[in-house]
């Protein structure tokens, strides 16, 4: 019999700074966290994004340690420390061969990529900084985290483009579930924010160019909509085997019930148009969970302010939830529209909002929907403002490149 995985910790970084009620506070009442970018943007066609305002990072780590980090991978440590404060474990008290960290990375260090070989081309391939190795690999946010806690179980990091965190948390519960850890933590993160990330995706015509009104650019299922709005960030949660945290007297935030992945097997970049593989993963988590479609109050949707996959992905939604007209209880969101996207980092900064939806009940809304797309399905995408709902079941969708899918599904505990 499967063991049962709660949620005790939460912790995240995102465009509107520090802490999980930073991020919570902002969205309730719709602000967008989408602004002009620090970077000097004038060889480039995008100039706003999500950046993460500066913060003191001393709380969190020490700063000749800092110095030696991509920004992913402090964005990580600080979000993990803020989930394990929020957990607040009496770690002598624990047996560390049984806590575990799963966290990952869409695409690494691209900042300290792009700025070692511009060190390079000038001084020669030998001068680069003797960090950018560990710097640079997506798998050092996880090294970092179990380092700095003594983690000596599993050790790892997943990388599925934009379903990465999503696919972190998902895993995590797994080695719960079947024994092999007792805690987790687990989550993932991104800061792609540098010439190298800008122009490439603007390459790939994925970004929005509305550069003159940075908080209305991004707009899921908006017939106005232009592309996704490049943000950064990291969301980590603290996972853990529900009788470990009840023996400890740990709050409990909410339950993992339900995980389901999928491949799209399509393209590389496009979702497929008919949505079969989110909605492979969605019923699979669904089944997980036991519960049908109707169990479910809340859809926190991957929504990303694109063309085809806003179609994609409401159109599997209304096949298998059924449209407004047929399933009027099912709320759906896009928190995308405020925060934009932190692609590797997005899927668990989502499953962090789909908690605390459901915990204070409250849908945060999908902002900047002023005329909904006809060729998107006719859905409660909770435009403009918030609204309070009784949820009791929530599912949050990732989805990533390559045809990458995950879906978590969280209950009331």
């Amino acid at each position: 019999m499967k063991r049962r995985v709660v949620v005790t910790g939460m912790g995240c970084v995102s465009p509107f700074g520090v802490g999980v009620d930073t991020l919570w506070e902002n969205l309730k009442k719709g602000n967008s966290g989408i602004r002009k970018l620090t970077l000097d943007t004038e060889k480039h066609l995008v100039h706003i994004g999500g950046e993460v305002p500066e913060f003191d990072t001393t709380p969190y780590c020490d700063p000749k340690d800092a110095r030696r980090m991509d920004k992913f991978i402090l964005c990580s440590v600080v979000a993990a420390d803020l989930a394990m404060q929020d957990a607040n474990f009496d770690l002598e008290k624990e047996d560390m061969t049984r806590f575990g960290v799963i966290a990952g990375s869409a695409a690494g260090g691209l900042d300290t990529i792009q700025k070692n070989h511009e060190v390079m081309q000038v001084r020669g391939y030998h001068k680069c900084s003797p960090f950018m190795v560990p710097m640079m690999i997506s798998n050092m946010a996880a090294g970092k985290i179990s380092i700095k806690y003594g983690i000596r179980g599993m050790s790892k990091t997943i990388v599925t483009a934009c379903a990465t965190g999503a696919h972190s948390i998902g895993d995590a519960a797994r080695a719960i579930q079947y024994g092999d850890a007792d805690v987790m933590i687990a989550g993932g993160a991104e800061a792609g924010i540098c010439d190298l990330g800008i122009g490439a995706f603007t390459s790939a015509k994925t970004l929005s160019r509305s550069n003159d009104e940075p908080t209305k650019a991004s707009r899921p299922y908006d017939i106005n909509r232009d592309g996704f709005i490049m943000s950064e960030g990291a969301g980590i949660l603290v996972l853990e085997e529900r009788e470990h945290a009840i023996k400890r007297g740990a709050k409990i935030y909410a339950e993992l019930v339900g995980y389901g992945q999928s491949s799209d097997a399509y393209d590389m970049v496009a979702p497929d148009p008919n949505g079969n593989g989110a909605m492979l993963a969605m019923e699979l988590a669904m089944k997980e969970a036991g519960l049908s479609t109707k169990d479910i109050d809340y859809i926190n949707a991957h929504g990303t302010s694109t063309h085809v996959g806003d179609i994609a992905e409401s159109n599997a939604i209304a096949k298998l939830f059924g449209d407004k007209t047929q399933n009027p209880s099912l709320s759906v969101s896009s928190t995308k529209s405020m925060t934009g996207h932190m692609l590797g980092g997005a899927g668990s900064v989502e499953a962090i909002i789909s908690i605390k939806a459901m915990q204070d009940g409250i849908v945060p809304p999908t902002i900047n929907l002023d005329e909904q797309d006809p060729e998107v399905a006719n859905l409660d995408y909770t435009p403009h403002k918030a609204k309070e709902k009784e949820m009791n079941a929530v599912l949050s969708n990732s989805f990533g490149f390559g045809g990458h899918n995950a879906v978590l599904v969280f209950k009331k505990h």
